[in-house]
């Protein structure tokens, strides 16, 4: 009976874990199987900027916690974009891909290669990253103009980061 439940509870938790990867367009290369996810909590940060004549709010980096699906702290998300878990282990990515799924109210999913790691724990071994189910983080439409130049904005958002490795 318990190896029943057990193995019920590993398929639950297989399904889950298979539905949070994201769509064709932001999967990693054939090859790769996801290994971990994460929920962040944070903010997107922007700067206001004037370049080519116009005033514009800049990205400038994510700050987040990192959770597991319990609720506890796994670690935390920062200007890279990086990645550390709470065993120290880091990988910091680069954007392949992005795809636009709710424009006016959320920042793009995306596809990151890794390339750096710092650490031989959890995230050592990252060869790509997702960023899925967005919410929030999009620049301020307003504000930014001479008398906020250089001032910075954060904004509120969530998302679920989904890490891979080679087969």
């Amino acid at each position: 009976m318990l190896r029943m439940l057990l193995l019920g509870t590993l398929l639950l938790a297989g399904t889950a874990f298979a539905e949070c990867q994201g769509p064709a367009a932001i999967k990693p290369p054939v090859g790769h199987e996801a290994f971990g996810a994460a929920h962040a909590q944070g903010e997107q940060i922007y700067q206001c900027t004037f370049s080519q004549g116009q005033y514009a709010w800049q990205y400038l980096a994510p700050e987040a916690v990192l959770r597991n699906n319990q609720g506890q702290v796994i670690g935390k998300h920062f200007a890279g974009p990086t990645w550390e878990a709470a065993d120290g282990s880091k990988v910091t990515g680069k954007v392949l891909e992005k795809l636009d799924v709710s424009p006016d109210t959320s920042v793009p999913w995306l596809l990151l290669e890794a390339v750096g790691h710092e650490g031989k724990g959890l995230l050592a071994q990252t060869r790509f990253i997702t960023r899925i189910k967005t919410v929030g983080g999009l620049p301020p439409v307003s504000g930014c103009n001479s008398n906020h130049l250089g001032s910075e904005k954060r904004v509120a958002y969530t998302a679920d980061y989904v890490f891979f490795k080679a087969r």
